[in-house]
């Protein structure tokens, strides 16, 4: 008996079904991954834990850039407790739909689609956790939404149990009356 509730606790722990990509084809507003980050690009995001405990919040500006087949963002990341850091994503569109992307810490390639509003993408990352580095998991979903903002979650995963979530909602520059924050001024004095 304590064999089968360890396993029904592990099944509805786990839960038994995610998101499918194809279940966002016919949602609107279409998402055009490389025409909403080109340009100047705002976010606000947090980072929770499994328990519901905010952990991190943070601003990022979003400098895009698209040659016709390779997005660039420059993200610049300014976190409540005055951490500054910077990432690149190099981003490739392929004529199937799919995009590739990299940056300093993702090992490998992410892998991403995009159908209707939403786009997913699957990456393994080396995180740095105080002074180690934890080799995490990241299944993340963004979802344009009607008036040019996007929401994105994310649930990072570590040896299958997840650790938390992590929260953001961008807009494009051209949508606000001015920049809400100027961080890539900052980034010589990373």
């Amino acid at each position: 008996m304590r064999y089968i509730l360890l396993l029904w606790s592990l099944f509805v722990l786990t839960g038994c079904s995610s998101m499918n990509i194809e279940d966002f084809s016919d949602k609107e507003p279409k998402l055009v991954l490389e025409d909403y980050f080109q340009g100047k690009t705002y976010a606000w995001g947090m980072f929770e834990d499994r328990f519901g405990t905010v952990r991190r919040q943070f601003q990022v500006e979003i400098d895009g850039r698209w040659d016709g087949r390779t997005l660039t963002l420059d993200e610049y990341f300014l976190y409540d407790d005055g951490e500054k850091d910077k990432r690149t994503w190099v981003i490739t569109k392929h004529s199937d739909g799919r995009y590739t992307g990299t940056f300093g810490e993702i090992v490998g390639e992410a892998e991403g689609q995009v159908r209707g509003n939403a786009l997913n993408w699957v990456y393994v990352m080396d995180l740095a956790v105080g002074d180690d580095t934890w080799r995490v998991k990241f299944d993340d979903w963004m979802f344009l939404q009607p008036g040019n903002a996007m929401i994105n979650r994310a649930v990072v995963k570590k040896w299958g149990f997840e650790l938390g979530t992590v929260t953001l909602f961008f807009t494009p520059e051209k949508m606000l009356n001015g920049a809400p924050f100027e961080l890539s001024l900052t980034k010589n004095s990373q």
